[in-house]
């Protein structure tokens, strides 16, 4: 006897992006509000707080504002244990041990799954403590508060999390919507220049890929965002998480089960580039230059047209961006280049066939199943060329 059961399962998700200031004084509704949502006054929630060792480090107050915050909330929300401080960047996305840490935190504090887990930070941390959430009880509720830029307006809004495993970005990982994210945008004014300027890439590809306007208000504020004007970066910021959200709840794929990835565009560069440079080159700096790299190869092939390329270029150039980086041209022993290894990677990652975003316009991508590697590697000299000749004059 053979019998088939077809059981379609529809699921919807909702969480709040909340965009504020100063979110943990005692007089901000925001955290309150997520917090005692649909909660009766006699629940009490219990809350293990992480946070990135760079935050804890440029606000020496945090912790004292993080207790004061709970004491005066004492009735409703409890904080389980003193907050947990972790490195930031790759470190904490390389090393087994920081997810473990807090796994063993909530088998220590009996959290459950309508406990919170607060994650402080930049995008490598809200990644590794989403993925122990996720896999604590099936999924414990993580609330985010992104710390960067390049979280605030992409990696931390979203439903991925992540960590690296076998020398490869994000190998082990998980799709699990956060229950909040709360952007706070003081925070941002102690970035250094480089975590300032490396999310604004982010906001560049989205435009390139979805909303010529937003590429041509990149254009006209270059100058203001990368001389850290905030009230720019916020309009960046809010605009850029949009148009990923909407992504996310539109495609009719929000957990990538297929093999299309337009929100990678120009991330299988990126992602080699972080590895072969031992992540000397932060995320939102290879995701630039693989930006780069791909407007190079679409204009070479037709696709795109001369000018919109270098109008690209002149953006990355004017917000203190690199379009080539020297670790773009290592070679295995003098023979292939490492970074088309970035290629066969993304293929696994994506499941199968390769699929790769390109540029027909600014604002307007298109897809392909197939990268010439020869012209890969004309595309690199191209850039190199244009890049060398920037710097003379």
């Amino acid at each position: 006897m053979r019998h088939v059961i077809q059981q379609q399962v529809q699921v919807d998700f909702l969480y709040p992006c909340i965009f504020s200031e100063n979110v943990f004084h005692v007089d901000c509704p925001d955290v309150w509000e997520v917090l005692t949502k649909g909660r009766g006054a006699e629940q009490r929630s219990r809350v293990l707080v992480v946070v990135d060792q760079a935050v804890a480090a440029l606000h020496t107050d945090f912790e004292q504002k993080l207790a004061a915050y709970f004491a005066h909330h004492g009735d409703r929300v409890v904080l389980v244990a003193a907050p947990v401080i972790v490195p930031g960047g790759e470190e904490v996305k390389n090393d087994p041990q920081y997810v473990e840490q807090v796994e063993a935190l909530v088998n220590r504090y009996a959290l459950d799954r309508h406990s919170y887990i607060f994650a402080v930070g930049g995008g490598a941390v809200l990644d590794m403590v989403g993925y122990a959430a996720a896999i604590c009880h099936r999924g414990i509720r993580l609330i985010r508060f992104p710390t960067t830029v390049l979280a605030q307006n992409d990696s931390g809004v979203g439903v991925k999390n992540g960590i690296n495993a076998f020398g490869k970005k994000n190998f082990l990982g998980t799709f699990a919507p956060p229950y909040a994210v709360i952007n706070d945008f003081s925070f941002l004014p102690t970035l250094d220049d480089r975590d300032w300027r490396g999310g604004i890439s982010e906001a560049i590809k989205v435009a390139l890929l979805k909303d010529a306007d937003f590429f041509v208000f990149l254009e006209e504020h270059a100058e203001h965002l990368a001389a850290r004007d905030m009230d720019a970066m916020k309009q960046l910021i809010i605009r850029c998480a949009e148009l990923h959200l909407q992504h996310i709840a539109t495609s009719g794929d929000p957990f990538e089960a297929g093999t299309s990835r337009p929100l990678d565009f120009g991330h299988w560069a990126a992602h080699k580039l972080e590895q072969i440079s031992y992540f000397r080159i932060r995320h939102g700096e290879a995701v630039a230059l693989g930006l780069a790299l791909d407007a190079t190869y679409s204009m070479l092939n037709g696709m795109l047209e001369e000018a919109a390329w270098e109008r690209i270029l002149r953006v990355f150039v004017a917000m203190g961006l690199r379009v080539f980086a020297p670790e773009m041209l290592q070679h295995h022993a003098g023979q292939q280049l490492v970074l088309l290894q970035g290629l066969e990677e993304f293929r696994e990652h994506l499941g199968g066939e390769l699929t790769i975003m390109l540029l027909e316009d600014i604002g307007r991508g298109v897809e392909t199943h197939f990268m010439d590697e020869a012209l890969v590697v004309q595309s690199l000299e191209v850039l190199q060329g244009w890049a060398e000749k920037r710097l003379k004059s």
